[in-house]
């Protein structure tokens, strides 16, 4: 008697939103660790496995507007941080700008969907718990900057 093979369920493809993220991410971390500047970042994304599959647009759009607002993004995050910005791991401190530029500058796309895609980020890419402390500090985050769309999701339906 042969017995049926069982496999594991498998994993839901990637949204080409989800993998611009984590491009996004791989390019930010090549800036804050590395050094590249954006010139050099952009010339490599293409290289990279599945960055046709992603958003383009939106991974471009969220590495330069992080790098350019970068001061500004960890100013507004120092509010709600525990600790220095530059105490950060790179992997959470650019999750979390990410995800700040996002919460600023794409009002049409939900905080939750936002905190969700930053902590799956975290979990891939960021240390044992980082994405407790992404999930926390953003949850605040959200609350400031989006204050009316927070404060709806609490209201009892």
């Amino acid at each position: 008697m042969r017995e049926a093979k069982t496999s594991a369920p498998k994993a839901p493809p990637k949204s080409p939103r989800r993998r611009a993220r984590e491009f996004a991410l791989q390019g930010l971390y090549q800036w804050r660790v590395g050094g590249a500047d954006e010139a050099a970042i952009e010339a490599h994304l293409p290289e990279l496995d599945g960055y046709l599959k992603a958003d383009r647009t939106l991974c471009l759009t969220l590495i330069r507007g992080v790098m350019r607002q970068h001061q500004s993004l960890a100013d507004e995050l120092a509010a709600v941080l525990d600790r220095p910005f530059a105490e950060l791991s790179p992997i959470e401190a650019n999750i979390l700008l990410l995800a700040t530029y996002e919460l600023v500058h794409f009002p049409e796309t939900p905080y939750r969907v936002i905190i969700n895609e930053a902590i799956e980020l975290a979990k891939v890419f960021g240390g044992t718990d980082g994405h407790r402390y992404v999930n926390g500090v953003l949850d605040k985050m959200a609350a400031r900057l989006r204050p009316v769309e927070v404060a709806a999701r609490r209201q009892p339906a």
